[in-house]
């Protein structure tokens, strides 16, 4: 049950101690991991200052130094250790504090089995994806860079940039790549350079080292922070053999800072290599076709229909008069068999013609009805016929 106070009855300042005090005594015993920042001997006790790997949050302990150099090897600053403590408030001075029983180095076979297993989670998460990942602008505004602070790194990225491309601009950041604070500072540095809009992608560069030294950038929540980014990211951390967690979650990863600068910024010189080999093809591909345009040209202008334009139209004339004279001798061929037609078809009508007949002397009897009268007999007296001449005719009566 809680304690009762009010404006009328409040508790005194060491009746609420004394009870925080009795509610963390009843934690007991506890393990803490954490990095050790700091180390002060007095005496047979030991002050140390404990860090969380991932917040900053820091708690004191006290550890009896026997304790202490009982560790193998002793802890020193920076070092990642496990303490077995009993968590204790001083009432005097209202501070809290830890006291150790019992300090256990990290390991390194322990450290790379929690960073196996935080990258078997991460990658199950998709961080490490290839698809999330984005390429870099070929020629970029300006350079993020995060380094330590008058770092090799940080001179070989500007130098090698700087011969590259020497009109390269960049921000640089300059943090702690080592130690407790290393974390906090490369992800405050992180955030800066991504909401800076002139920044087209970010350099994360340190030199090399033990896996103890670069075992921040190897942090989930600085890996996390690293896939956040809008801006693409570039890992330099180390040489070619190290691969913290931070080279799998960045855009692009470099094998040391001084390929970090290679990737991102072009040769000058190479880019104008290729540009004028680029040149060269061009001339030499339309050198190539416009000869052959030229050739077909010229084959095109030595065929007859254009080497000599008006001969054709002479020669399709000399075709036309050609055809024109031969219908005319046909047309008069054809006309004079016609009128040699005519003419014995007129001989035979005439000669068959019973006119013709009549212009010898005869003629030709018929009745009144204009029947012919073919035999005497044909006829009784008294009959008018008419006798027709070539010329004329004439009426006469049988007797």
């Amino acid at each position: 049950m809680g304690l009762e106070t009010s404006p009328e009855s409040p508790a005194p300042v060491r009746t609420i101690l004394r009870l925080v005090g009795e509610w963390i005594a009843r934690l007991g015993r506890v393990w803490v991991e954490g990095q050790i920042t700091e180390a002060r001997g007095r005496g047979g006790t030991v002050f140390l200052t404990l860090r969380d790997p991932v917040a900053d949050v820091s708690v004191r302990v006290v550890c009896p130094r026997t304790v202490y150099e009982s560790a193998t090897p002793p802890p020193s600053d920076g070092a990642r250790v496990v303490v077995w403590a009993k968590p204790d408030f001083y009432l005097g001075r209202g501070t809290f504090s830890l006291t150790a029983y019992d300090i256990r180095p990290v390991g390194l076979g322990e450290l790379l089995a929690r960073l196996e297993r935080l990258r078997r989670l991460l990658a199950a998460e998709g961080l490490f994806a290839s698809e999330r990942k984005r390429r870099p602008p070929f020629l970029p505004h300006r350079i993020g860079l995060v380094c330590g602070r008058d770092s090799a790194a940080r001179r070989d990225v500007l130098e090698n940039a700087g011969r590259r491309w020497p009109a390269v601009r960049f921000r640089v950041e300059e943090v702690a790549v080592q130690g407790p604070y290393a974390v906090t500072e490369v992800m405050d540095a992180l955030r800066r350079l991504d909401a800076d809009p002139e920044v087209d992608v970010i350099i994360v560069a340190r030199g090399g080292g033990t896996i103890e030294d670069l075992l921040p950038f190897s942090d989930e929540a600085l890996v996390r922070a690293v896939s956040a980014c809008r801006t693409p990211v570039v890992s330099a951390i180390g040489h070619e053999q190290d691969t913290p967690l931070l080279d799998l979650a960045a855009d692009v990863r470099a094998s040391t800072p001084t390929d970090a600068a290679r990737k991102v910024v072009p040769d000058v010189g190479e880019e104008m290599a290729g540009v004028a080999q680029l040149r060269d093809r061009a001339r030499r591909w339309l050198g190539a076709w416009l000869g052959r345009e030229l050739a077909w040209l010229a084959d095109v202008r030595s065929r007859p229909a254009l080497a000599d334009p008006v001969r054709e139209v002479e020669r399709r004339e000399e075709q036309v008069l050609a055809l024109r004279d031969r219908a005319r001798r046909c047309l008069g061929e054809r006309l004079d068999r016609a009128a040699d037609d005519l003419s014995h078809t007129r001989a035979r009508l005439v000669a068959l013609s019973p006119a013709a007949t009549l212009q010898r002397g005869y003629a030709v009897v018929q009745r009144p009805d204009g029947s012919v009268v073919r035999a005497a007999a044909d006829v009784a007296t008294g009959t008018e016929l008419s006798l027709r001449f070539a010329d004329d005719r004439v009426t006469v009566e049988v007797r």
